[in-house]
């Protein structure tokens, strides 16, 4: 393999997608076999593979060389998400080869949130199909301006003019649409390496580039002239006594000794000490590299804080809106908590209005109430605590996140900040004279709350009402939240759907907590079904002050009891998304206190819930 000479532009770092066989890894493997990336045992090994797997007969399968995982072989089709680095002489290349199936789409946005370009590949045969829609909007959501649209296997329709027109016609409306700002179509045969390395004489009807020399001389870098400084806080750096730095990287504009900051979100202003490498120290620092800063003076800065220029520091909020791909097989639920990572913050946060689900091939709005796996839409989203943020346009850094989903740390969704919702910073939270520890002294009582979860006819409601009997005999300010009871007034235009599931817990967690503000001992008997919802839940109390009491019994002795006739009709199909029947119910996993019904009577289960927890 022959060694490439210096590049002399910046490296490009570009996502290559489209639908599944429109051929990304035979066009990246024919880039890097033409550019003399391919050492000969390699390609000895590919032409070996080609004869147990390949789709080209004796011909060596070039796809082989990106392709390699042994699923994806067998199948034809990239799962993971292929990062390759190339160089030429007049350019270095990191490439990530994302999968074309819609079910890894979310491997596709992975690649996108790390790329300045995109080359979106079409088969000249088929056209624009909806995943090359959607990979396109998902590239521009994540801020790629620059887009190459290969019109691929034009052997196969003869370099046929009018149809690659007719392509290149209904993608650049696509591409409009997207908000896509440089657009270059290329017609291209990956198998053949015809205007991909080297340009096909014989096809007088197109004139511009082949792939390769677009991307060698492409100007994807945006000035960063007028950015303002914005470090986020990743780590506090503290060896000994005697030093205390904030490590991160810059993620905008530049920072000097002496230069005064702001800490965000606190607002608190100092000045840079100095600016520590591993190197030694230095003057000045910019977008890009990895420092930590000393302050001149002691302040409180923690992990995720921002330091940013004073006299422009970036926003902070707890609502904004949105552009977010979902990507987990859980549908998105309005009102059900996630953790949001941004940047190096983590809080929790909840979807509060889907605005419209997008259309990925027309581009249209559609009104929906929930988002299911690969769907891209627009939210508004509110977080519990404020963070500091900036629009994605313009501080990709500050404005792009992870939804995590707590029950199993998946990664649920990604987006990018539009904005700020303005109306929630004219929100305080007032504070009066009379406290909480006010009302519970005289009381004389602690104020908690017990939550009681459980399928329907497994005891709850029982033990509740019987605890609550101990209690107020005792002479305990009590009050007790019953599901059915709740339903009738607070929550009576709640269904059973699990949208109105999770908006109905959240209403009983919000009053549960007034309560015990108020110095009530709460007893909440509700089904309850996700483990979302009653971590929502126990996320508004203090430590100590929330307590999960698994009420269990199987679905067979709930049927069984079924003092209210449910289980029958739900069996009947005359009840729709029953717990237990049709509808889910998650077990807690680790709850405070565990009854098992079917060994204990409820006046023992109330005795448990008195002696353990109160």
């Amino acid at each position: 393999m022959a060694a490439a000479l210096p590049s002399v532009r910046p490296p490009l770092r570009f996502v290559l997608c489209g639908a599944v066989d429109d051929g990304k890894s035979t066009l990246l493997g024919r880039l890097l076999r033409d550019c003399r990336q391919v050492f000969a045992d390699q390609m000895r090994k590919v032409e070996e593979d080609s004869r147990r797997w390949g789709t080209r007969g004796d011909q060596a399968d070039l796809a082989l060389l990106v392709d390699g995982l042994r699923d994806e072989r067998e199948q034809g089709i990239t799962i993971d998400v292929a990062y390759r680095t190339f160089e030429t002489a007049r350019r270095r290349f990191v490439v990530a080869d994302a999968p074309g199936h819609e079910q890894y789409t979310r491997n596709m946005a992975t690649g996108a949130s790390n790329a300045d370009l995109a080359v979106v590949l079409a088969d000249a045969r088929k056209g624009v199909l909806p995943q090359t829609a959607r990979h396109t909007r998902i590239a521009a959501m994540f801020g790629i301006r620059h887009v190459v649209l290969a019109v691929n296997k034009m052997d196969l329709v003869l370099w046929d003019r009018s149809t690659f027109e007719a392509i290149a016609d209904g993608y650049r409306s696509l591409a409009r649409d997207a908000g896509v700002e440089k657009l270059q179509v290329i017609p291209v045969s990956a198998l053949t390496g015809d205007n991909l390395t080297r340009r096909r004489e014989s096809t007088q009807w197109y004139s511009g580039p082949t792939l390769l020399e677009h991307l060698e001389t492409v100007d994807v870098e945006s000035s960063i002239d007028g950015e303002s400084f914005r470090m986020p806080v990743q780590y506090v750096n503290r060896p000994n006594s005697d030093f205390r730095g904030y490590s991160g990287r810059i993620r905008a504009g530049r920072v000097s000794v002496g230069d005064r900051v702001r800490i965000s979100p606190s607002g608190t202003e100092t000045v840079v000490g100095s600016i520590v490498v591993w190197q030694g120290t230095r003057e000045r620092a910019e977008r890009g590299d990895s420092v930590t800063l000393t302050l001149a003076n002691e302040v409180n800065v923690t992990r995720g804080d921002v330091i940013a220029e004073a006299f422009d520091p970036p926003g902070v909020t707890d609502q904004f809106q949105a552009n977010l791909i979902w990507m987990s097989d859980r549908p998105l639920v309005v009102g059900r908590s996630y953790l949001l990572k941004i940047h190096s913050r983590e809080v929790t946060a909840t979807v509060t209005r889907i605005r419209y689900r997008l259309d990925v091939s027309r581009g249209s709005m559609l009104a929906g109430t929930t988002l299911n796996l690969n769907d891209l839409g627009t939210v508004n989203i509110a977080t519990n605590r404020p963070i500091t943020y900036a629009p994605f346009d313009r501080y990709p850094g500050l404005g792009s996140f992870i939804m995590i989903d707590p029950t199993n740390n998946e990664t649920a969704g990604a987006g990018t900040i539009n904005f700020a919702l303005r109306r929630a910073s004219n929100l305080r939270w007032q504070d009066f004279h009379v406290t909480r520890e006010a009302r519970q002294e005289l009381k004389l009582q602690r104020a908690r709350c017990l939550w009681l979860t459980g399928l329907s006819a497994s005891g709850k409601s029982t033990i509740a009402d019987l605890l609550e009997k101990r209690l107020h005999a005792e002479g305990h300010h009590t009050y007790l939240l019953d599901g059915d009871n709740i339903r009738h007034g607070l929550n009576r235009d709640l269904g059973f759907t699990e949208v109105d599931r999770v908006e109905n817990i959240r209403r009983v967690a919000e009053v549960a907590r007034l309560m015990v503000d108020a110095g009530l001992i709460v007893i909440v008997s509700f089904i309850s079904p996700f483990q979302s919802e009653r971590e929502f839940a126990r996320g508004l109390f203090e430590p100590g002050d929330f307590s999960e009491i698994f009420v269990d019994a199987s679905i067979e002795t709930c049927a069984a009891r079924d003092p209210k006739g449910l289980y029958a009709r739900a069996m009947r199909g005359e009840i729709g998304n029953f717990t237990g029947i049709d509808s889910p119910y998650e077990k807690p996993g680790n709850p405070d206190l565990h009854l098992d019904t079917e060994k204990l009577g409820p006046e023992e289960c109330a005795e448990l819930i008195l002696r353990r927890l109160l």
